[in-house]
Order: structure tokens, then sequence, then C-alpha cells
């Protein structure tokens, strides 16, 4: 069966007009004649949204009932047996009702897919799973109803729902996203106008990466090679000489120059690439690129410019900087093109710019052989030095020598093969000494123009000639072959900082190194699997099933407990020094794995360490302030039994008085002492079921003996029943609203007031007291912790944090906020009871 079509509406935040856009998109292909069902929509009371639902079939919602409370959920079975060609599935992150099918509605839509109907839905930014952090920083609101991104970005087509910021507060403001009574706490909390902009930022951005995405795996599935400029990639060569801070600046210029433009600094090591002039260099230009919005990386590999332009294409780059060559003419005469000569030639449709530098063209001199290797190309070039010079010599000689020059003549060529040997090494230099010594024997050693020597001494001294030649070249070709070691520990060394640098600079370490493995191998997918086979880090293209095909590399990587993970690499052969390399990243592999797992135990030791601390808090706590109560309660009643009848009417009422407070303030803390210790060992007792947020609110209020003069209330008169236990929702109110009436000023009132945001309710207790500062807030809900006050009078300092625990138990949350002018807002987030409440415990919480 053909797999259904998924269409996705994003939008950057509520009440862009995502589900309108989609009822609106139903109505049309309805018009069509295509068979469209509204399987559910969420309207949340908004005019113009119910009035585009009309006409539209719609499938009837299936009732769940959970403690007590109706839920109307998505009827999955009655879509698949009705099968209609496409259906309308509002709020793609939806968590189902407890008892469905699935836990969430995407999971839903999953199915409806495979049965081959097509769905249009709705997702807002802040629901994909990846931008969760990013969001909850931008908002400070945790998402708890996420979607994978895998979902989204397997969607046939992704689409954007955009509003001006500005606009969707002007919309939010004339009350066409929420009511009159919601609005206010909307526009001065998650719909700011820096939240929206941000939010909005965020989604055009993640469906440019998604636009990206499927761009690179067209032409990854069609073997395109060459560069499609749909946006502006520009990669910086980097030398690690001192030119690189102009290159980088000038193609951070380039990049600039176009919107959405993309700045890549690139470093290419190996033992024929240039090396870095100063050890410094190369990690000063990483920290500019950063500075400059641009992204560092670094490669091995044998041909610098070569490697540069894969480089290039592997990320589809559209222009390269590199520098004019710092080398001088006579070295680039020896040596042939250079770098940038070469990469202009390599690289097809990308356009390259060559920079000139401070640096650029040094002075004439012989080629620095310590700095390099011999590739086949010098070897080459020493062979037609060696061709070409000794006809050449051989001719200067007969047309300028005397008769008796021998011992010139033999130094010239001498002179020669120490020439040849230095470009071309040991073979060209064997070569030349053998073809000098046969010319001397035949030009100028007796009996000319016949390769036979008369006298012994011409003989001994033709043989010292070829030896020293010999052992000259020997010598250069074993300073080039350490030279080359040398290089490629640089290359290896510098591969090791990058990796270490970005680790230190906030990467996580596993899937740092896998993605620097790839990236520095030229590989085409890496992926590390623990012992059961699954995938703990992956980087590139998937990994081929036959990893052990010529073409790739299967590594166990162990610890000091034995094998822990496979790393695994396809792509390319590697030879004996690149595995060297391969199994120092493997070691690091095995110590970033080890020390996540030391992680993992300093967490929990660092979890069972906060437990013992509230346990000693609580032994303090009972040795003290429960000590108090207690004595004043012994005293009063042995005061009553030592006056034996002889205490008058009032001092009798008295006593009485003080012994019934006292150990009502006693059963207070006890309580509060058994509720903080339920909660910290999880076993805390929730039952969730409708409960009408006035009531609570006011029964807080009688508890505390408030009146007109203490507290404003402004309640939602259409708020819904919430999902929550009314016994604990009061004694959250309660100790929110005694501490917001204790800490406001005189004269002013603590204002309370309930709103809903989507499926959720919320209860503000706002005061104007002192305020608490933003990096102390944290603090308010640790256990016996009493802000602002340092008397024993006003409880253990369990008050908010039994609140919290409560509230979270009940599926809620209690956070803090800054009060516009002063003071501080507590806000009780809970869900209706037309929403789901799967998230809610019922026993056990931390």
């Amino acid at each position: 069966m053909k797999r259904g079509m998924l269409r996705v509406l994003l939008g950057a935040a509520p009440g862009v007009g995502k589900t309108y856009e989609m009822l609106e998109e139903g109505r049309r292909l309805l018009g069509e004649g295509r068979d469209v069902v509204i399987a559910v929509v969420e309207t949340h009371g908004r005019v113009a949204t119910a009035a585009q639902a009309e006409g539209l079939p719609v499938l009837p919602r299936r009732t769940v009932s959970h403690r007590g409370v109706d839920l109307d959920e998505l009827d999955l079975e009655g879509l698949l047996e009705r099968r209609p060609q496409l259906a309308l599935v509002d709020e793609l992150a939806h968590t189902n009702a407890p008892g469905s099918r699935h836990l969430k509605r995407w999971q839903d839509v999953e199915e409806i897919l495979d049965a081959g109907i097509d769905v249009i839905t709705t997702v807002n930014v802040q629901h994909i799973e990846s931008l969760g952090g990013v969001v909850e920083k931008i908002t400070g609101i945790a998402q708890r109803e996420t979607v994978p991104d895998a979902v989204v970005r397997g969607a046939d087509q992704i689409e954007i729902v955009d509003l001006a910021p500005q606009s969707l507060r002007d919309r939010l403001a004339a009350g066409s996203v929420y009511p009159a009574e919601r609005i206010d706490a909307a526009l001065s909390n998650y719909f700011r106008l820096g939240n929206l902009t941000a939010l909005r930022e965020l989604a055009l951005l993640w469906l440019a990466d998604e636009v990206d995405s499927a761009l690179e795996s067209y032409r990854t599935e069609h073997g395109i090679d060459g560069a499609w400029q749909a946006r502006e990639r520009v990669v910086v060569a980097l030398t690690g000489g001192s030119e690189g801070e102009t290159l980088l600046r000038r193609g951070a210029r380039i990049a600039a120059r176009s919107s959405g433009g993309e700045l890549l600094a690139v470093h290419v090591t190996s033992q024929d690439g240039l090396r870095a002039e100063a050890p410094g260099a190369l990690a000063a230009q990483r920290l500019l690129v950063e500075s400059l919005g641009g992204t560092y990386h670094q490669v091995v590999g044998g041909d610098v410019a070569r490697a540069l332009v894969a480089f290039a294409r592997s990320v589809n780059a559209t222009q390269v900087v590199v520098g004019v060559s710092r080398r001088g003419r006579l070295s680039a005469a020896l040596t042939g093109p250079g770098i940038g000569a070469t990469v202009i030639r390599e690289s097809g449709d990308i356009d390259v710019h060559m920079v000139t530098h401070a640096a650029a063209g040094g002075r004439a001199s012989l080629p620095r052989l310590s700095g390099a290797a011999l590739s086949v190309r010098r070897r080459i070039l020493g062979f037609v030095v060696a061709l070409a010079g000794g006809p050449l010599l051989s001719w200067l000689l007969l047309a300028l020598g005397a008769e008796d020059s021998i011992t010139t003549d033999v130094l010239a060529y001498q002179l020669l093969v120490v020439i040849v040997a230095l470009v071309g090494g040991l073979w060209p230099a064997v070569f030349a000494a053998v073809l000098s010594g046969i010319t001397l024997d035949f030009l100028f050693i007796e009996p000319l123009y016949t390769v036979t020597i008369s006298d012994p001494e011409h003989a001994l001294a033709l043989v010292l000639y070829v030896v020293i030649a010999l052992l000259v070249s020997l010598v250069v070709d074993q300073a080039a072959r350490r030279a080359r070691a040398a290089r490629r520990a640089l290359a290896e060394s510098e591969l090791l900082a990058t990796i270490a640098g970005s680790i230190l600079r906030g990467e996580s370490a596993v899937p740092a190194l896998v993605s620097r493995t790839r990236e520095a191998f030229a590989l085409a997918g890496v992926r590390l699997l623990d012992a059961e086979g699954a995938v703990i880090a992956t980087d590139g293209e998937p990994v081929r099933g036959d990893v052990d095909g010529a073409a790739a590399v299967r590594l166990p990587v162990t610890s000091g407990s034995g094998p822990t993970a496979i790393l695994e690499l396809h792509g390319r052969v590697l030879d004996a020094s690149e595995r060297r390399l391969l199994d120092v990243i493997v070691a690091q592999l095995a110590s970033a794995l080890e020390r996540s797992t030391l992680t993992r135990t300093a967490r929990e030791a660092s979890a069972l360490a906060e437990t013992d601390q509230v346990r000693s808090a609580l032994l303090s706590a009972v040795s003290h302030d429960l000590r108090r109560p207690l004595a004043a309660a012994v005293a009063a009643l042995g005061g009553l039994r030592a006056a034996d009848g002889h205490l008058s009417d009032e001092d009798r009422r008295e006593l009485l008085a003080t012994a019934d407070e006292s150990l009502t303030t006693l059963t207070t803390l006890v309580t509060d002492l058994l509720d903080v210790s339920r909660i910290e060992a999880g076993v805390l007792g929730v039952s969730v079921q409708p409960t009408d947020p006035a009531a609570v609110i006011l029964g807080a209020v009688d508890e505390l003996h408030l009146g007109p003069d203490d507290v404003e209330l402004a309640l939602d008169p259409d708020l819904p029943a919430l999902a929550a236990d009314p016994v604990l929702l009061q004694r959250v109110v309660v100790n929110v609203l005694a501490n917001a009436h204790r800490f406001a000023p005189e004269g002013t009132r603590v204002r309370v007031t309930t709103s809903r945001l989507g499926s959720r309710a919320e209860i503000r207790v706002v005061d104007h007291g002192p305020g608490v500062e933003p990096d102390r807030r944290g603090e308010m809900f640790s256990p016996f912790q009493r802000h602002g006050d340092t008397d024993n009078t006003t409880g253990l300092g369990l008050g908010l944090a039994l609140s919290k625990g409560f509230a979270e138990g009940m599926g809620g949350t209690l956070t803090p906020e800054g009060t516009p002018g002063g003071g501080l807002t507590m806000v009780i987030g809970l869900p209706a009871a037309t929403a789901p409440t799967g998230a809610v415990s019922t026993g056990g919480l931390r």
C-alpha cells in the first residue's frame, strides 16, 4: 500500500494562523472533489477558526474518561475505518489521554499515513524536540509536549505560516487569539516582542536547514557533484601563517554580501601541506572565525589542494578564498604550480578568490626540504634535472674547461648530483651519479670517448665520486623521510588539538570525536555502537551493512573493563599511518565513554548527597524547630496540672490557648515534614479530579483570614475546571498566598488572577514586595530555606518546596517571575480538565 503524503504547517507561536490555514486548504481541496475530513481541530474559542471549519465533514471524537474527567481524543480506529483521502489533524505534538493506542498524536499520524491516508497537520516550532532547550532559554518555559525532528523532517511538504511579531501581538490584544482575561498575562510573558522575534527567526532558520538538507539529499541521490549556488558558502583555506586573519576577514565580507551566507574555515594538514609558522596562529584564527559567525574545520589529506577542493565540494561551497603563494620565484619554478594554481584548476564551477597579503612572494631560494616529504612529483623533477643538467653541464665544461681540469670537472658533476639529491631524493641522485660517472669517463678521462680508464688513480677518483654521491643522496633521503614523519606527527597533533578544542568549547565529547573522525579522514560515514548494537553517535551517510568490505573499518572501543562499543567507518581505505591515528582517536573515545559513565555515577551520587543533606536538615529541624512548640505545649499543660484548680478562668484560658496554638503549630510542622519526606522518596499520593479553581482560591483566602483589604481577586468566570488534587492545590495556593502577603508592603494588596493558555490554566499570585533576584529564585524551592528572615517563628522553610512538589505531582508547574514595577509573581500552571492529563503522576514524584 502506498504511504500517505504528510504536509506540515509550521508556526513560530500560537495564533499565527496555522489551524486557519489548514482548514482553508481543506475547504479548497473539498471543493476540488477530494474526500476531506476533520479528524481533530482545536479552535480554542477563536470565532474565525470555528467559522472556517463549518461545512467540512467532521469525524466524531472518542471520549476517554480519566480520573473522573472526560477527555476528547482523535478517534483513530474510526478514521482508519472511514478511510478518507485527506485527514486534517491539528496539534501534532499533542499527548494522548492514558489508555489510547499511542502515547502521542504524531504516532497516530504515522499509522494514518501507513494506511495510505494523506494528512495535513500543524505544529509550533517550540514543540520540535531538538529546539526545546533553545526555546526554554528564550521564553523561560519548558515544553512538555514535543515531536521528534525526524517526524517533521520526514514530511513530504513543510510550510511555514508566518506572521510578523508585532502583528501577532496586535491580534492578541484585539482578542483574536485568547479571551480578554488572558491577554495581559500572555502579552507580558510568552508573547513579548523579543520572544516572538527570536521564535520567528528560529522557525525560519530551522526550515532553511531543512531545505538545505533536502537539497543535499537530492544531490547525493542523483550523483550531482557540482556546486548548486542556492546559498553562498565561502570556504577560507588556512595555512597557519600570518595571512590567515586577512583571508578570514575577506571571506567574512564575501559571505556577508548575501543574506544567509555561511563562512567555513578549513586547515589541511599532511606531509605535503604548509606548516603553521607559529604554534598559536591556528588557535587564534579559530577563535577569529567563530567570532565572525563561521565554523572551523580540519582535514588530513595527501594533497592539500585536492583535499581543499574535496572539502569545498562536500559542503556544497560556492566560493573558495586562498592566499597568494608565499614561495619565491625560484622555489615555484623548481617545485611546480602552487596550491592556489591547483585549486583554480580543480575547482570547476566553484569560484576561487586569490587574495594577496604581506607574506606573499619570498626571496629566491632553494626549496626547504625539511618542511615537506618527497612526493612523486618531486622525484620525477629530480630525474628531469639529472637528464637536463647532465648534458648542459657537459657542454659548459667542454666549452670552458682546460686539459688538466679533471678535478674541477669531477666537483662540477658532484655539485649536479647534490642538487639532484636535494630536489628528487635518493633514486634520482643515484641515476645522476651513474650517468655523470659514465659521462666523466667518456668525455674527460683518457682514453677519451670510451668507457675505459687507463690510470688507476682516475678509477679510484671515479669510485670515490660515486660513493660520495650515494652518501649525500642517502642523507638527503633520510632527512626527507624524517621530515615526513615529523609532518605527519604535526598533522595528527593538530587534529587531536582541534578535537580537544571542540570539546572544550562545549561540544559533547563523543559526538565531537565521531564527527571530527569522519571529517579528518574524509570518510563517507562514521557511527559508534554500544555493546548491544544501539547507535550512540553517528555522522555523515548511514554506514552500509557490509562493514567488513575493503573500504570499511570496524574497531572495538575498549576501556579498562573490556569492550564497551564498536566504531564503524566506511568510504575509503585507510593507510597504516592513518590507522595509527585512528587508534589514538579510539582511545579518546574509550576515555570519553568512561567519563560519561563516571558522570552519570557522579550525578547519582550527587542526588544521594542532596538526599542526605535534606535528611541532615530534617534532623536539625526536629531537634530545634519542633522543640519550641513542643516545649510551649508541655509548659502550658504542666502549668495547668500544677495549678490544681488555683488558676483564674482567664489564666486557664490563656494556658489552654497556648497549648492549643503550640500543638496546632506542631501538627503543621510534622505534616510538612512528612510531606517533604514523601516527596523526596517519590511516594506522595495524588488524586486528580476536576477542580474548581475559584473554590480553591476562596478557600485559601478564608483559611488565611484575609479580607478585601489584603487580597484583590480577578478570576476568569469562564475558566474550566482544572485537573488537580483539590486538597493539594489549596495547600499550594495557601503557601504561595501567605508568602506574598507576608512580603507585600503595608497598604498594598496581593492580586490573584486566573487565565487559560491553550490546554493549560494559570493561577497568578502577584505582590509588589522586595521580590527575589533572578539568580536566587532557584533557591526558593530548596527545603529548609527561609528567604529574607532569620527568625524561627516562620516555619521550617518548607512551604515553597512542598508547593513545587505538589504542583509537579499534579502534572503542573510552579514558577517565579518578576512583577512589573517590582515584586514577585508566582505562577501555578495546571492542565485544564478538558485537556489530557496523561502526564499527571498518581503514585510518585520527585
